[in-house]
């Protein structure tokens, strides 16, 4: 196995990692990425077959040891559909899905519409930073919306939300961990206070639908209710908001014509942004039997990596992978991953982005950068610091 060695907070990677993607996949599927002590599947056909291989999941065979000050955090964990497996998992999100709809989530649509023009409306005259501006709030408003959460809390949330999944980031450290405690506790205590008041006064909300959903004679505990509703709140506009981000630098930077995002081509523009440059560049599985895979052994236990940016740019699968070409036929990325845990959230986020994105491009025909865009130091995310634009 082909052993290779690359911190994911030095600044050139995080600016561009592909080239480390490219190396790693010429030489395999799978490879042994040092820093993170793990082996990486990089290639499409590997990554994808792990995310829908049920030898492989998201939570752990052995409980996680963790010191006492992070035992707030992983409480909630313990209730979150993004690290179980079966029966746990099938069971909390059949029960998310029956409140989550797809009627609900197209019903949004005019809403994103007005939330768009509005944002737009309030821009101001010179160079500004379009993140705080229009990236950020339009799917951290519209998951308020959506759960029934106060629009005036948006700010709060977006806070605790950042701080939270700051832990699955390559700069995680004492101090980031203490920021995410303190984060994940004031969640906790604003939500459990919220559910009570949805129970004794139930709105047409997520969060009431939630607490009424029942399959097969269950519903959701308070603290499965509790971490099912930071999961939405969280997953439902982080990655969105960095996806949102480098869509437009993307349009921007490759002087990419109107007509890509018409009504007949935005979809195609869409799925192509989100091959191109994702939001989410890494995911993990642990195994769950001993197994031979791509010429490599795993045992019970072990962990492996999926290198969802690297799976995406495969020139086995997309040719000119480094190119941007909006008109390429679509085909499936891993974006979203897929399997059991395919993103719960991927509609919405599909629809905040082809709603909101032609709006922004139509107001504001001369958009331009005005600043060359950075990403921040979030990997495995992948996301900018910034947006400097002028209208």
């Amino acid at each position: 196995m082909l052993r290779l060695t690359q911190s994911p907070t030095d600044p050139d990677f995080i600016q561009n990692p592909y080239g480390f993607y490219d190396r790693a996949r010429a030489e395999g599927d799978i490879f042994w990425w040092e820093d993170y002590d793990m082996p990486m599947a990089v290639s499409f056909r590997s990554v994808n077959a792990l995310l829908r291989d049920r030898r492989f999941g998201r939570e752990p065979v052995e409980p996680i040891a963790f010191p006492d000050h992070l035992a707030p955090f992983y409480a909630v964990e313990a209730h979150s559909m993004l690290e179980l497996e079966a029966p746990r998992h099938t069971r909390l999100r059949k029960l998310v899905l029956r409140a989550f709809t797809s009627r609900r989530i197209a019903g949004l649509g005019p809403e994103i519409d007005a939330l768009a023009h509005q944002l737009i409306d309030a821009f101001p005259g010179g160079n500004f930073d379009l993140l705080p501006a229009f990236a950020t709030r339009i799917p951290v408003i519209i998951i308020c919306r959506l759960l029934g959460v106060p629009e005036d809390m948006a700010d709060d949330l977006a806070r605790w939300s950042n701080a939270m999944v700051s832990m699955y980031q390559a700069r995680r450290a004492r101090a980031v961990e203490d920021k995410a405690v303190a984060a994940t506790e004031s969640f906790v205590a604003f939500l459990r206070d919220y559910v009570d008041q949805r129970r004794d006064d139930p709105r047409d909300d997520l969060i009431s639908e939630l607490i009424a959903a029942e399959a097969e004679g269950e519903k959701l505990s308070s603290d499965e209710l509790i971490s099912t509703c930071i999961l939405l709140l969280n997953a439902g506009h982080e990655a969105t908001v960095h996806a949102m981000a480098i869509v437009v630098k993307t349009l921007l930077e490759q002087q990419t014509p109107a007509s890509a995002l018409a009504p007949d081509a935005r979809d195609a523009t869409i799925e192509e942004t989100l091959r191109f440059d994702p939001p989410l560049h890494m995911f993990t599985r642990y195994v769950y039997e001993k197994t031979v895979l791509y010429g490599q052994n795993f045992n019970r236990g072990d962990k492996i990596g999926l290198l969802l940016g690297g799976a995406n740019r495969d020139p086995d699968v997309w040719d000119d992978p480094d190119d941007f070409d909006p008109q390429r036929p679509i085909k499936p990325n891993t974006s979203f991953g897929a399997g059991a845990h395919f993103c719960i959230g991927a509609p919405l986020a599909r629809l905040e982005l082809a709603r909101a994105l032609p709006i922004l491009f139509d107001r504001c025909p001369n958009l331009r950068l005005t600043a060359p865009p950075q990403f921040g130091n979030v990997y495995h995310f992948h996301g900018l610091e910034r947006l400097m634009v002028r209208c």
